[in-house]
């Protein structure tokens, strides 16, 4: 996807890098299926300006934390989420590549995604993924395949779609506000924002 120049970028706009990490799919084995997924989850769930940077690299710590840096540093991506290499296998990494660029680590996110996670697999406790902050961007590790990260992005809901475990994006944008990004709403029947009332603006 072609990317703004840093003074093109509008400033209402929230940029989102998304990060495929697979060995296979970057060789060209098979397609990848994270970007996708999630580039169509954004177009249901976002009702405010939003533009995407994505990559697709394999399982190597060092391109992991490259292409980390640059998302954040060069392309000035407020949110990076990233697909795949979370689990116990040796190539699996995305955790530590994760944490080595990281400011600040935000453990609630992990724990978020193993919770609602269990509710569907048992499998969920082998996954290792980890929230941190780099500077002002938001980076989280979700995983690989498309249902996956539809549940954890909306969380677990009832049969008439009511929230039962809320899904790790209903806190998001309030932690991109405090990082002073761009003001992000979303389509409650997709996920629902959580602010407090001081934080929240009139609906646009």
């Amino acid at each position: 996807m072609s990317t703004m120049s840093t003074h093109e970028q509008d400033p209402a706009t929230l940029r989102i890098g998304l990060l495929s990490i697979s060995d296979r799919a970057s060789q060209g084995v098979y397609e990848d299926k994270g970007i996708p997924a999630l580039r169509e989850w954004f177009a249901a769930a976002l009702t405010s300006p939003w533009q995407l940077e994505t990559r697709l690299i394999p399982d190597d710590q060092a391109t992991i934390e490259r292409t980390l840096i640059e998302l954040v540093d060069e392309a000035g991506c407020h949110l990076v989420l990233t697909t795949g290499g979370t689990g116990p296998a040796p190539r699996d990494v995305t955790p530590e590549a994760t944490l080595n660029v990281a400011d600040k680590v935000m453990p609630g996110f992990g724990e978020q995604m193993r919770q609602i996670s269990l509710h569907f697999v048992p499998t969920a406790i082998l996954s290792r993924q980890v929230g941190v902050i780099r500077k002002g961007a938001l980076i989280l590790n979700l995983p690989g395949q498309p249902k996956s990260i539809r549940e954890t992005l909306e969380g677990v809901k009832d049969e008439t779609g009511k929230s039962v475990v809320p899904g790790i994006f209903a806190a998001v944008p309030y932690c991109l506000d405090l990082l002073s990004a761009p003001y992000v709403e979303t389509d409650e029947r997709v996920v629902k924002a959580f602010r407090p009332k001081s934080a929240q603006r009139p609906k646009t």
